[in-house]
């Protein structure tokens, strides 16, 4: 216990001196994120290069202790070839972070470099044990989904961090809870790799709390979420079950739920999933009125009660509290999610309840048979019988059609003096339709659906309908006026 006390003292001494020198030469080297009054709202130029000091401050606290510590005191770890092993991909993410922070890459080239370090990491054992001793597809299946776990939880710190402090704090979080549930499965190799990360995003808050001197970047906020995700994946290794997996995804929840959100809310609104917006969790927290440092704090809270949670699993004695523990974690952050007030999710709840899925599957009906109607229409007369009944069915107070010569019109509810508004559309070269409603007529939700539908449908029919004249006129006898 003592060599791993003073691993994460190490590692939070060196990052104390490091991160600061570090800040200084890249502040005089003018290398910074300049505000833009945006979506970056900090006041002065600040350096992004958190990631070199976190990076620097592991490596000698690992260092360290291989060339000063006896060696009888060394302690054999569980772990300890792959932990070893994961350091060439930790340095891959590292390295791209690295890169965009001072030159930038496009979305597709980190998610490049993060796919290229993940298939290393889990090429060299970093697998989930969900399927322990599988074989076949099976096998295949869990190399899969632990590409998936290192990717996702990679991008998960990188997209929160938007507030001083706040990815910091959470990989703090969040490798604190990975140390505890080490220490109490007496997992050493575990434990003495998440211990200098503790010490390293301790000091480093120092400088990165707001009002912030110095950000993360992402060669900061990529590497520690690979890492987490690593860890993650030898937590699990203990329980060889699909079990495994829960706790550390409850200790990383926040970004978890906040990658989750931001692709859900951006698939609604039809928008690239890799496109930046302001509708992240803390811009949420923000929107409600909170200061940026109280809404750090906030989702520090947010962290410590899911770190709870995850905690709790871990705990031998209470095993029989697990399902309790689970079902109480989900309303938690089901409660949380809502007290946040997205519009995108109050849509989809009103949308599916019983009453709009209905009407929805009318209105498809409706369109589907009111399609069906006009593709038998052969001549401009039927063409105008399903129109006159269509608008009748969507209130109008009155038609007019006129197409290829013809015109027809008639008067369906209201009086002229009722009329709210008037309004054309085209049929194609050769025809148009007039349509008025009355201010009380409440409008179905299909009307310009179906609207839409028969602009396109008689438009496609504009060759077959341009019959002779003569013919046209006999037609328009049975309902309008030549």
């Amino acid at each position: 216990m003592h060599a791993i006390l003073g691993l994460g003292l190490v590692a939070f001494l060196v990052c104390l001196v490091t991160t600061p020198l570090a800040r200084n030469l890249f502040l005089r080297l003018n290398i910074v994120d300049h505000p833009d009054g945006d979506r970056k709202l900090h006041l002065r130029p600040i350096p992004r290069i958190g990631g070199i000091p976190i990076a620097l401050s592991y490596a000698a606290a690992l260092g360290l202790m291989l060339l000063f510590a006896p060696e009888g005191a060394r302690i054999r770890i569980q772990h300890e070839h792959l932990l070893w092993a994961l350091l060439p991909a930790t340095g891959l993410i590292f390295l791209t972070g690295l890169i965009d922070d001072l030159i930038g890459l496009r979305p597709w080239q980190k998610l490049a470099g993060q796919a290229v370090a993940a298939a290393l990491a889990v090429s060299l054992g970093a697998r989930m044990a969900t399927l322990h001793g599988a074989t076949g597809y099976k096998h295949w299946a869990e190399l899969l989904l632990s590409f998936l776990w290192l990717v996702g939880c990679t991008n998960a710190v990188n997209l929160i961090d938007g507030l001083d402090g706040l990815a910091s704090g959470v990989g703090l979080f969040a490798t604190g809870t990975t140390l505890i549930a080490a220490i109490l499965q007496g997992n050493t190799g575990l434990a003495m790799a998440t211990i200098p990360l503790v010490g390293c995003l301790l000091a480093f808050l120092r400088y990165n709390f707001a009002p912030a001197s110095v950000f993360l970047g992402d060669s900061g906020s990529l590497t520690i979420g690979f890492m987490l995700g690593c860890f993650g994946l030898i937590w699990s290794q203990r329980s060889g079950s699909l079990l495994g997996m829960v706790a550390p995804l409850m200790a990383l929840a926040l970004p978890l739920v906040d990658v989750g959100l931001s692709i859900s809310r951006r698939f609604m609104r039809s928008r690239p999933i890799f496109g930046a917006d302001r509708g992240h969790v803390h811009h949420m927290v923000l929107a409600l009125g909170f200061k940026p440092r109280d809404a750090a704090l906030i989702l520090y809270g947010f962290c410590g009660i899911a770190a709870f949670f995850s905690i709790l699993l871990n705990v031998a004695s209470l095993r029989h509290l697990r399902p309790l523990t689970l079902l109480a974690f989900c309303a938690f952050v089901f409660a949380g999610v809502k007290a946040l007030g997205y519009v995108e999710f109050s849509a989809v709840r009103r949308t599916l309840s019983k009453k709009k899925i209905l009407r929805v599957l009318q209105e498809e009906i409706y369109l589907q048979e009111l399609d069906r109607s006009l593709t038998r229409a052969e001549t401009v007369s039927e063409c105008w019988e399903v129109v006159r009944t269509a608008c009748t069915d969507l209130r109008f107070a009155s038609v007019r059609m006129y197409l290829h010569g013809v015109s027809f019109e008639e008067t369906l509810s209201g009086r002229a003096d009722d009329i709210s508004w008037e309004m054309t559309m085209s049929l194609g070269r050769h025809g148009h339709l007039n349509l008025t409603r009355v201010a009380e007529s409440k409008a179905p939700v299909l009307m310009m659906s179906v609207l839409h539908l028969m602009q396109e449908s008689i438009k496609g029919k504009e060759i077959f309908l341009a019959e002779p004249a003569t013919q046209m006129k006999e037609h328009s006898a049975i309902s309008g006026v030549a």
